[in-house]
């Protein structure tokens, strides 16, 4: 995986880059900074609206800040995202892990 500097070098030449903006998230989770993966998530979900498993890894990143309704919330998203895209295995892992919170 890139280092947060690399991506952040990406994301300057296109701010709006789902796969750099996840990247960043991912990287800034791995970190153990939740509050600041949770902004690229966000953003991640912003720029690519297709994408259950922004939703799974944001609502991770939720429950890790104490936010277990804004997780179950996210989850609930992402699985409607899911099922919409025709994601069998990302809408049962979310499902999965929306039965865990519940």
């Amino acid at each position: 995986m890139p280092s947060i500097e690399q991506l952040e070098r990406l994301l300057a030449v296109d701010p709006g880059d789902a796969f750099v903006l996840y990247g960043l998230a991912q990287e800034w989770a791995r970190r153990g900074d939740h509050e600041r993966a949770v902004e690229f998530y966000r953003r991640a979900a912003a720029a690519d609206a297709d994408n259950a498993y922004t939703a799974f890894h944001l609502a991770r990143s939720l429950e890790a800040i104490g936010d277990e309704d804004g997780a179950r919330r996210t989850l609930e998203e992402g699985l409607a995202i899911a099922r919409r895209v025709g994601d069998a295995k990302a809408a049962s892992e979310i499902a999965t892990y929306l039965g865990q919170l519940s």
